[in-house]
């Protein structure tokens, strides 16, 4: 049965921050797996993405790939809110819990990293699936923090700036890289015209 609510987190893991939101977990609805997709959702039904620290876990190309599929299922300005640990973060010890691979052992929960992006790579990986892009918090090449006005209620990032209380004050703890992708009307001519 297809469910009727239209707004889903991606691996939410013990965490439901947004309530009346779907909450997955990967063998649930799996970024990868297209199966996982059709079986829960029309195409083009959602109104929105959540991913709280998912994207870092897939290759550059697997997260093209990944972002295309929730294209597909998203609604005409539906969007992905997705946040991943932040590449321009000055802070070593920070760099060294979410770099590729983790910091060790096996079994922490960064070890499955795939890639550290930054504002760059982001932007660019859900700009080649189609979407507009805007910057929500992140750190600029200097490792200057920035940060847009946002709404919590189209998509709640614990590990954030306006959330985190780690992130309170001055000074920031653990900051993520938040984007919101947007599939734009015109977005959906192009692709049309492709096909």
């Amino acid at each position: 049965m297809k469910s009727e609510v239209r707004k889903v987190v991606i691996g939410a893991g013990p965490y439901h921050n947004n309530p009346g939101w779907i909450h997955t977990q990967e063998e649930e609805l799996h970024l990868l797996d297209e199966s996982t997709w059709k079986e829960r959702f029309e195409e083009g039904s959602l109104s929105a993405v959540l991913a709280e620290h998912v994207w870092e876990h897939l290759t550059f190309s697997e997260g093209v790939l990944a972002a295309k599929r929730c294209w597909r299922y998203l609604k005409e300005d539906g969007y992905i809110r997705c946040a991943v640990p932040d590449g321009n973060f000055k802070n070593k010890e920070y760099q060294q819990i979410v770099q590729v691979g983790g910091p060790g052992p096996v079994d922490h929960p960064a070890a499955t990293h795939k890639f550290v992006h930054t504002h760059k790579t982001i932007k660019r990986m859900f700009e080649l699936a189609g979407f507009d892009v805007v910057l929500v918090e992140y750190c600029d090449d200097n490792g200057r923090f920035n940060m847009s006005k946002w709404d919590g209620e189209k998509g709640k990032i614990f590990r954030s700036k306006k959330y985190d209380p780690r992130n309170q004050g001055e000074s920031l703890v653990f900051p993520s890289l938040i984007v919101d992708a947007i599939k734009r009307k015109k977005d959906i001519k192009t692709r049309e015209l492709k096909r």
